[in-house]
């Protein structure tokens, strides 16, 4: 297994020291995890992203999916059937499954839609005001200061 150093990146950010742990984590999770079912995940416009995965043979009631503390978890469980099939072949896969995904701060799940044995998760990264980047007064004084001295002539 590969490691990262990441001394680099202490030098010049403050708050990052979970990161480490945090590619850890995702690096086995990627090395240990099934290739079932496929996905991808797509830039679709600013700030908008998109995960779409490939879950044919299952109906909406067979999936879930939920957000809990920065985690987008898909879980397909196949409902149990009565009907006792003999297959020769099979090749389309209906096992269950659960995908997790790690989102980053201010990303929101804003719907998912399945057409055509896909499932397509919609997201948003919605910066809040109070986070995005302000402009600081020096002293608290911020009209333009005009540096020419005042001239008093007394008659």
């Amino acid at each position: 297994m590969t490691t990262i150093d990441l001394t680099p990146l202490y030098r010049s950010t403050v708050g990052f020291d979970r990161m480490a742990s945090l590619l850890d984590s995702a690096m086995r999770r990627e090395q240990s995890a099934p290739g079932y079912p496929p996905y991808n995940i797509e830039v679709v416009g600013e700030n908008q992203y998109q995960i779409t995965l490939a879950v044919a043979g299952f109906s909406d009631d067979e999936l879930d999916i939920q957000v809990e503390n920065g985690v987008l978890s898909v879980k397909g469980k196949k409902a149990d059937s009565e009907d006792e099939r003999q297959y020769l072949h099979q090749g389309i896969a209906t096992r269950s499954f659960l995908r997790k995904f790690n989102l980053a701060d201010h990303v929101e799940v804003q719907n998912a839609v399945t057409e055509n044995g896909l499932l397509r998760v919609n997201l948003l990264r919605e910066i809040p005001e109070a986070m995005k980047p302000k402009t600081i007064a020096i002293n608290g004084n911020t009209s333009t200061i005009d540096h020419k001295p005042e001239l008093n002539i007394a008659s």
